[in-house]
């Protein structure tokens, strides 16, 4: 689930890039150059960039989904335990009734018909927490990058850049002049936002 996990930020993160890219060419590029400004001002044809795993992983918004996701897992593990102890009580029960000899054949085919009915709802079970698990986790990691853009998307005037590119390890911005990091400045006002708005 780690590798999933890694793999799925790693295409979100990809996949803001190019849909700021997309979403901002285009618009005007002008600059607020009014004295006492808190623009990032560049040089370079309105391109700033953040590293997307730290604003990500400082988010408070990420905290919480993560925190929640956790208590689901925990849950469904708790459950899947659960149904499991009660397969294995079920198994040494038809098994010390067989060697016992205290049931026929035909009542012992039955119980390991059972036996087998509840191993497959077990495993059937397993499969389904776990896939829900997964979309849970996606729906997440979609729900905090829409966030994220939207709140790019409102604040564009306030940012003033044509492009803020998403720069995180093996993304395809492999290098980024520190005076163009807005980083920091995203993750303290989303944070502010997204406090504000769970009061």
């Amino acid at each position: 689930m780690k590798k999933l996990h890694i793999v799925l930020f790693s295409v979100l993160f990809l996949a803001i890039a190019l849909l700021y890219v997309l979403f901002f060419t285009g618009k005007d590029g002008a600059r607020d150059d009014t004295p006492g400004s808190a623009l990032v001002h560049s040089d370079a044809q309105g391109i700033a960039f953040v590293n997307i795993d730290s604003v990500i992983y400082n988010f408070e918004m990420f905290h919480d989904r993560s925190d929640e996701l956790m208590a689901k897992q925990q849950k469904a593990e708790a459950e899947l335990t659960n149904k499991g102890t009660q397969y294995e009580r079920s198994a040494r029960d038809y098994q010390d009734k067989v060697n016992k000899g205290l049931v026929t054949r035909a009542t012992a085919a039955e119980l390991e018909q059972s036996l087998y009915q509840q191993q497959q709802e077990l495993v059937a079970l397993r499969d389904n927490l776990q896939s829900g698990l997964i979309e849970e986790e996606q729906v997440m990691n979609r729900q905090i990058v829409e966030y994220i853009t939207s709140y790019l998307e409102d604040k564009q005037a306030d940012y003033n850049f044509q492009y803020i590119l998403g720069k995180s390890f093996g993304s395809v911005v492999l290098y980024g002049d520190s005076a163009l990091d807005i980083t920091d400045r995203l993750v303290e006002e989303l944070n502010s936002k997204y406090l504000a708005e769970k009061k």
